[in-house]
């Protein structure tokens, strides 16, 4: 066998050799390559998923977020159309009687209110005071309802104050004082007027 054969069949081999290495390498290369792929699909199909369920309570937080704005929302503008109809109602109701003091009614009305006003205040000396017009008024009803005997002396002050009518009462040493003028007594109803227009609104009346 001549040496050029069998240099041929070495370089042969050594090709077969190296083409066998190398389908080897690439067949492992490929088959690594799977599993990487495999591995990063379900990496990517897990970020999917928490990007996914991320959007949606986002989405569900926003979506609460409007509701509840809007709701309180709703409720700002009910209370103040209450609120202002609340005081719309009142000053009607003080420009009336602020206009019924010639009224036998309100003769009658401020009798009571003096009586009530000097139960409040347990003192033996008091002083009244009240609008300008109605100062008259409040002497006559304290000469027809407290006579010389009584244990209690009242004054009226000669001093007016600022209201549609009724009285204010306190001791001669200015230690205690019942408001009992209508305003006062009108702004005391406010919160039961209040809470009972939210009530009828809201269908619990």
């Amino acid at each position: 066998m001549s040496s050029s054969s069998t240099l041929e069949r070495t370089i042969n081999k050594v090709i077969s050799q190296a083409e066998e290495d190398f389908i080897t390498q690439i067949d492992s290369s490929y088959q690594q390559s799977l599993k990487n792929l495999e591995a990063s699909r379900t990496k990517l199909e897990a970020e999917y998923n928490r990007i996914l369920e991320s959007a949606r309570k986002q989405a569900d937080n926003l979506k609460r977020q409007v509701v509840g704005s809007s709701r309180l929302a709703v409720r700002n503008k009910q209370l103040i159309l209450i609120e202002r109809a609340v005081n719309d109602t009142f000053e009607k109701a003080k420009t009336i009687l602020a206009s019924s003091n010639k009224e036998n009614s309100y003769r009658i009305l401020m009798t009571k209110i003096l009586k009530d006003s000097v139960r409040m205040i347990d003192s033996e000396e008091l002083i009244v005071e009240s609008n300008k017009n109605d100062i008259k008024l409040i002497e006559n009803a304290i000469a027809d309802s407290f006579n010389a005997n009584n244990k209690v002396k009242i004054k009226v002050s000669d001093r007016p104050i600022n209201t549609i009518g009724g009285i204010r009462v306190k001791s001669a040493d200015g230690s205690m004082t019942f408001d009992n003028t209508i305003d006062s007594r009108i702004e005391r109803l406010k919160p039961l007027i209040r809470k009972n227009i939210a009530q009828m609104l809201r269908g619990d009346i």
